[in-house]
């Protein structure tokens, strides 16, 4: 695949200072058709768009006040789940994939994606064969870990590495019950990383530790999506306030946490870095 040159598209790492995401607003989120485990605790309790509005309001702001160029995408009455905006898309080095979604119910949340960059003039490449989300895809310099998913194949991640051939795309099965890599495994500095451990096989599990040092996140803080942290850069990390494991460990690795409730969001089964979608980090 040619380079692409367009300065508001790189992302190299997922913790290198972020500069411009796509995120969407949750005004028309609700629990309809469950498509995940956490969905199927909260479907009768659903939720409360007015609060999920003001907690992605604050998270928009955090990201504001430190310098990150917010684009938001415009919302459809009938697409519930258009706040996760890192599963239709990821971005590789300066290429932006747009995704081929592993669930029917989220594929025209894709076109709305596909609109607004046509709009923008940012380039893109449309992976219209085989399933591949972005919550199941992480960025490791010249390395891509891919999740198996219920939503990304092996066929998916082995046509993502003929796409990219300068990196190294290699899968990471995890428990069927996990919705993407993200809410299991998750990149917060150089060679460090946050896991649950019991979504991995004992031999990939062990893959991870020869490449990373990593913070085990305990099942209720996995629950409550405690690996799905967004790093913004310069060792800060938007992390919510109940995941007071986590919290605690990162900052006693030096990192600077910025507690952001958002609660009602993660009843749909994401939390920031589900709600975001890099274009740039410097």
């Amino acid at each position: 695949m040619e380079s692409i040159n367009d300065e508001r598209l790189n992302c190299q790492t997922e913790y290198n200072t972020l500069k411009r995401l796509i995120v969407c607003p949750p005004k028309n989120m609700r629990i309809g058709t469950v498509i995940n485990e956490t969905q199927k605790r909260y479907v009768t309790e659903n939720i409360d768009v007015a609060i999920a509005m003001k907690q992605y309001q604050r998270f928009v702001d955090v990201l504001k006040e430190n310098g990150v160029e917010v684009i938001e995408l415009d919302t459809q009455e009938h697409l519930n789940e258009q706040v996760f905006t890192r599963d239709i898309g990821f971005c590789i080095g300066n290429h932006l994939f747009v995704s081929a979604m592993g669930s029917g119910i989220r594929e025209e949340e894709v076109d709305v994606l596909i609109r607004r960059l046509r709009q923008e003039g940012i380039p893109y490449t449309d992976l219209v064969q085989t399933p591949i989300e972005g919550g199941d895809v992480i960025i490791d310099n010249n390395k891509v870990w891919v999740g198996l998913s219920n939503r990304t194949s092996l066929k998916a991640t082995k046509a993502l590495q003929a796409l990219i051939p300068s990196y190294n795309v290699t899968p990471l099965p995890i428990e069927k019950r996990i919705l993407h890599l993200d809410c299991a495994f998750n990149i917060i500095g150089e060679g460090l990383a946050l896991v649950y451990p019991d979504a991995f096989s004992t031999t990939d599990l062990n893959i991870i530790n020869d490449h990373f040092d990593t913070i085990e996140v305990n099942g209720d803080e996995q629950f409550t999506l405690g690996t799905n942290v967004l790093s913004i850069g310069e060792k800060k990390i938007i992390s919510m306030p109940q995941n007071e494991h986590v919290n605690k460990e990162m900052s006693n690795r030096g990192y600077e946490i910025i507690e952001v409730a958002y609660s009602e969001i993660i009843k749909s089964g994401g939390s920031f870095r589900c709600c975001s979608l890099p274009l740039l980090r410097v």
